[in-house]
């Protein structure tokens, strides 16, 4: 057997997240956010900031957004989402995890913090939205037999984007588990050396992948956004792509048992892995739209346009400000709807 097996399964694992560069974790601005009247301390729930404060303030009478970060991924990272639904009048909370941990532990601690936001306050609606391995956290931890949330009535909707719900493709040798003992373990070893206790959930053969489980009675409704990556490029130089946004493959991310729920809705969409939900030099215009169009985000008002293209440029820190219709020009041809 070839000894350099397990060093390629660790190299190509290391392949599965993208880097990602962060935004400043400065304060939130209130954009058109309602004043909170209630402050909570929830285990993995907090603001959207990489502030250690991580107190929730929020209006309990009004729906919360909870963002889930994917590998190497922080709270702050999803700042500028954060700001974009606070300029709509819509208030996120952010949940951090340990993305080296088995995903179901992720998802366990989150649905607990759903449950704990429901229970502690009078909020209407819980919606959340995961990215990446992020993704498959999020939707796990809406699916039967535990209740989401438990002890009162809360509307609940998931939102995936970029989620490997098939297995990860640079992970399939860890999932061959014909070759743990050819290799006198050393297969499995190097698989928990590159991501640590996860690896064993992110394979095509992995019981959380191939037994995906249905989602509980109180999800209303469930949007899936799968990212076409193919020839996407995140930095160039010279003319040349020096770093790429292709990380998870159509292929990896689709998955019959998942989009053959009935309350499922599957988009699919031209967009780099870090592209569709940005980062300090690219605002997730493409995400935006799709989640504008499917009702999750508000819809930006004709005469408050040119306000928020310069809060993207803020935000995003994008040298040249978009026009007032930027986030209009996209055509829904470009777009591929599949609902199922």
């Amino acid at each position: 057997m070839n000894r350099t097996l397990p060093l390629l399964a660790l190299l190509g694992l290391l392949g599965g997240c993208a880097s990602y560069d962060g935004i400043h974790a400065g304060d939130l601005e209130p954009g058109r956010l309602s004043s909170p009247d209630i402050s909570l301390n929830i285990p993995g729930l907090g603001p959207c900031t990489d502030n250690p404060d991580r107190t929730l303030h929020l209006d309990a009478s009004q729906p919360v957004h909870i963002l889930v970060h994917g590998c190497f991924g922080s709270s702050g990272q999803f700042r500028g989402l954060a700001q974009v639904l606070a300029f709509h009048g819509q208030q996120s909370a952010c949940f951090t995890y340990d993305d080296r941990a088995r995903l179901t532990e992720g998802a366990d601690e989150l649905r607990h913090a759903v449950s704990q936001l429901a229970a502690q306050s009078s909020i209407p609606q819980v919606t959340v939205i995961g990215h990446s391995q992020g993704a498959l956290i999020a939707r796990r931890s809406m699916t039967e037999p535990s209740s989401v949330p438990s002890g009162r009535a809360v509307d609940v909707r998931l939102v995936t984007i970029s989620g490997p719900f098939a297995g990860i493709e640079s992970a399939r040798t860890c999932g061959k588990t014909w070759l743990y003992p050819l290799t006198l373990g050393m297969v499995p070893l190097s698989c928990y050396l590159a991501t640590g206790p996860k690896w064993a959930d992110i394979t095509y053969s992995s019981p959380f992948i191939r037994e995906p489980g249905a989602l509980a009675q109180q999800v209303a409704n469930y949007l899936k956004i799968d990212t076409n990556e193919r020839g996407t490029c995140r930095r160039e130089e010279g003319g040349r792509c020096a770093e790429g946004d292709d990380i998870f493959s159509l292929a990896e991310q689709r998955n019959t048992l998942i989009e053959a729920d009935a309350r499922a809705r599957r988009v699919e969409v031209d967009a780099g892995h870090v592209e569709i939900v940005g980062d300090k030099r690219v605002a997730p215009t493409k995400l935006i739209k799709i989640l504008q169009d499917e009702g999750i985000l508000r819809a930006t008002p004709i005469a408050r346009q040119y306000a928020f293209s310069q809060l993207l440029s803020r935000v995003y820190q994008d040298d040249t400000p978009a026009p007032a219709n930027a986030l209009k020009t996209r055509s829904h041809l470009e777009l591929t709807t599949r609902p199922q």
